[in-house]
Formats: C-alpha cells, sequence, structure tokens
C-alpha cells in the first residue's frame, strides 16, 4: 500500500500558514465591522436626516412618527404609544383642517414595516420613506404627520379601535395578508394616505387634486355622467376616497388575466387615502371577515388546519388587489350604477373619474413608467399625472416552479386560467 505524506518542511509550514489565514480571515471580518461601524454612524444621518431624526431617533416599541410642530396644542398630553399619537394627529386635522386639497381626507402619511433600524433597510426603502418625510416636513399649508408603524402598533390598531377583526387578522398565515389588512383599517379609522415603504412619491400628497381631477366626465357607451356631484344631489361633494388603477385592460380581450389581474380594471393598494369610515372601506372588512369565516369553519378548534386552508386561499383575492377592486366595484355599481369598465383610461388617454365622493386615478397616478409593451397607458414618471412610483419588491413572494409555470403558461400560451397562483 502506497502511503502519501508531506515532506517533514511542508508539515512544520503547515499550522503557520493555517494560522496565517485565520489572522487574516479576523482581519477581514474586523475592517467589515468597523466600515460598518463607521457607516452606521455617520452614513445614514447625512445621506437620511430626516428618517435617522424621525424614525431612528424617535422609534417606539410600536412604531415612529412626526407631527407638524404647528399642528400640535399646548393643552394635548404627549401620546404614549403611536396610537395615541394617530389619534391625536387625526383631531389636530380636523381643528385645523388640515385636509388634501378638494377633500375630506387628512394630511397625514402611514407606512409599516418590520423595524426602525436603518442599517437593514433596502436603498429603495431608505429612498422611499426619506422622500415622505420631505414633504411631510415641509413648511406652510402642505405639512403633514407622518406614521412608520412596527408590528406592535398594527396590533394597537386592530386590537383598540376593531376588535372584532383581531381574531381573522391574526389568523392569517402570511405578513403580507396582515400588511394588507392593517392599510385599510388605517386609513379607515385614522384616515390619511398610505404608501408601502418601497413606494417613492413623486408629488406631496398636499398637490394630489385640482379641479381637473373633480370635474364631471362621460361613460361614451351609456351617455351617463359622473362627478362629485352624488345622484339625487345637485351639491359637490369632496373627496372621501382616493384609489389607483394598477391593471387596465380591455374587458373584450383575455389580456387582463394572462397578465395575472382579476378585472380588466383592476385597483391598486400599495397607495390609497381615505376619510375615516369610508363605506367602500367597511365593505372590505365584511368581505375579508365573511370570507374568513367561509374557509375555516370547517376547521373549527383545529388551528394547524385552519392556518393550512388560509395559506391555499390566494391572497390576492382575499386581502390584496382583487379584494379592494370587488369592494370597490360592487358598492359603486350598486349606489351609483357605475359600469365599471368605464374607468378605463385607454380610450380617454387617461384621466382621473370622481364618482361621488370616491375619486378613481388613472394607472399613471400609482403605477407610472411601465414602459411600452403591456403598459396599459402607463405614462412616464416624469408626468404630471404621476403621484407615486413603486419599486414592486414583493418581499412577501417565495418562488415556487409550480406558481412559475403557470404564470409562464398564461402570460406565453393564453393557458393555465385556473391555474392556482399560490403554492
Amino acid at each position: 500500500m502506497i502511503s502519501y505524506s508531506l515532506p517533514a518542511s511542508k508539515r512544520r509550514r503547515q499550522p503557520l500558514i493555517l494560522a496565517l489565514l485565520l489572522l487574516i480571515a479576523l482581519w477581514s471580518w474586523h475592517s467589515t465591522r468597523s466600515v460598518k461601524a463607521t457607516r452606521d454612524e455617520g452614513f445614514y444621518p447625512e445621506r437620511y436626516p430626516l428618517a435617522w431624526k424621525h424614525v431612528s431617533l424617535a422609534s417606539t416599541r410600536s412604531g415612529a412618527w412626526y407631527i407638524p410642530p404647528e399642528w400640535l396644542d399646548p393643552s394635548e398630553p404627549a401620546p404614549r404609544n403611536i396610537l395615541e399619537a394617530a389619534q391625536l394627529a387625526q383631531r389636530l386635522a380636523v381643528k385645523g383642517n388640515h385636509n388634501i386639497p378638494y377633500s375630506k381626507i387628512p394630511l397625514i402619511i402611514h407606512q409599516t414595516w418590520k423595524d426602525t433600524d436603518l442599517v437593514t433597510w433596502k436603498p429603495d426603502v431608505l429612498e422611499g420613506v426619506e422622500k415622505w418625510l420631505t414633504y411631510a416636513t415641509a413648511a406652510g399649508n402642505e405639512s403633514m404627520a407622518y406614521f412608520l408603524w412596527l408590528d406592535e402598533g398594527c396590533r394597537q390598531l386592530v386590537s383598540g379601535l376593531q376588535p372584532d377583526l383581531a381574531e381573522y387578522v391574526d389568523a392569517m398565515p402570511l405578513m403580507v395578508e396582515k400588511s394588507d389588512v392593517f392599510r385599510i383599517l388605517v386609513v379607515k379609522l385614522i384616515g390619511g394616505v398610505y404608501g408601502d415603504v418601497d413606494t417613492l412619491p413623486l408629488r406631496s400628497p398636499a398637490s394630489w387634486l385640482d379641479e381637473k381631477d373633480v370635474s364631471a366626465w362621460t361613460d361614451p357607451q351609456t351617455g351617463t355622467t359622473y362627478s362629485t356631484i352624488a345622484r339625487g344631489s345637485s351639491v359637490k361633494q369632496p373627496i372621501e376616497l382616493i384609489l389607483g388603477i394598477e391593471g387596465d385592460n380591455r374587458p373584450d380581450t383575455d389580456d387582463y388575466w394572462r397578465m395575472g389581474y382579476n378585472y380588466p380594471v383592476q385597483l391598486t393598494q400599495w397607495a390609497l387615502a381615505s376619510a375615516p369610515n369610508h363605506p367602500i372601506l367597511k365593505s372590505f372588512v365584511s368581505n375579508f371577515a365573511a370570507m374568513v369565516k367561509e374557509v375555516t369553519r370547517p376547521y373549527e378548534g383545529d388551528p394547524k388546519a385552519i392556518k393550512n386552508a388560509l395559506y391555499r386561499v390566494d391572497p390576492i383575492e382575499l386581502t390584496g388587489p382583487a379584494a379592494v377592486t370587488l369592494a370597490t366595484k360592487e358598492w359603486l355599481e350598486k349606489e351609483t350604477g357605475l359600469r365599471w369598465d368605464a374607468l378605463t383610461g385607454l380610450v380617454d388617454h387617461g384621466r382621473s373619474k370622481a364618482v361621488g365622493d370616491t375619486l378613481i386615478f388613472p394607472i399613471t397616478a400609482f403605477s407610472p413608467g411601465r414602459g411600452k409593451w403591456h403598459g396599459m397607458g402607463s405614462k412616464p414618471i416624469t408626468d404630471p399625472d404621476a403621484r407615486v412610483l413603486h419599486r414592486a419588491q414583493g418581499s412577501w413572494k417565495r418562488p415556487n416552479l409550480k406558481v412559475e409555470f403557470g404564470k409562464f403558461c398564461r402570460t406565453v400560451f393564453g393557458g393555465c386560467r385556473d391555474w392556482s397562483r399560490v403554492p
């Protein structure tokens, strides 16, 4: 048997080489830590001063907030948590008439995230939050309150102001579903503007509406004219709900479902705005509760089975854009007689459409810069109609071969329409 061994001189050098490699590794680790520490201490306050001041340094277990000093009333006690701060901002907005022009929507911004540690945030999130805060801290009539809700704060909102929904929210197997419900609840209960943390505001919400946005428009197919004047009234109403189109496709084609949408005209919910207690948002909550009850009823008393049953439901239909679209569509069709597909911007180059106190933005408002291929009428991010850019990080999505195959089959071959979009 042949024995292979290193010469004695090389064996003696082995420990030295290993020690040297260990020292190099330790030095590299220490250098990385030092650079990171230096960046932590100086980079973020300099590059993102507002996020550093109003989020990182001002955070609590429930979140972080900023209320414009000129709004504050010395007689009001200091809030102890984010829910109390949000309720204070709500009262101050009403008292000072701090609303988006042409609306009753308070100038309050809401976002939610997992932490307030800027070091862990991706550049898009840092840039977006800093921009929202830039608009919030503007001088004069355009100043706004700003809230970044953490998980604890979200629980406070639900348990404190909508306790009947707490059990259903807790049952959600995905964080994105809890976030979906929270965004509806926070603008329903507090009021204001919601934007995902991966959104970049292109215009201050204080400038989102003008006379053109609330002017009358006519459905070319039925000849019906819609405006901020409610049916049976002669008085103009202020806008109380703003939603934007995410997908805009001709209803006489299969384009919408091949692109993964549930409706030819589908709304988004990565950005929305509302005055408190809008009936469409109440409809969303009712639909959500009813669907959860229906799905979980056969598994009462078995938490694991309930989780599994809810996991099989498509989040887009349970809490996401399709759920928001359904609630809006049903309510507007019933209360105003609206033909839903009349909201398309494909026939009028995209314009805002007011239906009573509800305003539907064209696709460019919240989804600009989609390009020419399947752009659905979306204009560049430099267009005046663009309000918010969505970076679409999709942090909740997990790769799944079956789901991806179904998507490929729909998009390329026009098949697999009923193929599940969830694992």
